[in-house]
């Protein structure tokens, strides 16, 4: 079953269930991931419907965070459409998981003690192998972190 059958039966349920919120996000997502697959003029892969689905993630909270804090009722929307694709969302790798495939990194390229003018190097190579199932940002302070 893809991802696009999944959340159409989702949408369905929450059609059923008179459940808005729900209805809307799935709809949204839905949108989002039929879009991609036409732009690409073929099936999504599941780490594309994965990258689609956490876009997605990244504009509600974007939202989130431009949005004045007195517009409750817009807030907690926007959480609650958060929530719905957060079920759909590839799941995280915690620091730990990340700290061990720096480690894997580091012995590949053989960097005993990696300093600042490594860290191209280590990226280029950590980024493919954590894409998609690691935050970009986090991934760059752990970097950071065993740089000296």
């Amino acid at each position: 079953m893809t991802m696009i059958e999944k959340i159409r039966g989702e949408m369905v349920a929450a059609m059923k269930a008179k459940d808005k919120l729900r209805k809307d996000a799935l709809s949204a997502l839905l949108t989002a991931l039929k879009n991609a697959a036409i732009d690409k003029r073929e099936d999504l892969t599941e780490a594309e419907e994965n990258a689609v689905i956490k876009k997605e993630m990244k504009q509600l909270k974007e939202t989130l965070e431009s949005c004045p804090a007195d517009h409750e009722e817009l807030i907690a929307e926007m959480n609650g459409r958060l929530a719905v694709l957060q079920e759909f969302a590839p799941e995280e790798m915690t620091e730990e998981q990340i700290n061990a495939v720096i480690q894997e990194v580091l012995t590949k390229l053989e960097i005993t003690a990696p300093t600042a003018k490594d860290k191209g190097k280590i990226m280029k190579e950590l980024m493919p192998l954590v894409k998609g199932k690691a935050d970009g940002g986090l991934v760059n302070q752990l970097v950071s972190k065993v740089i000296q």
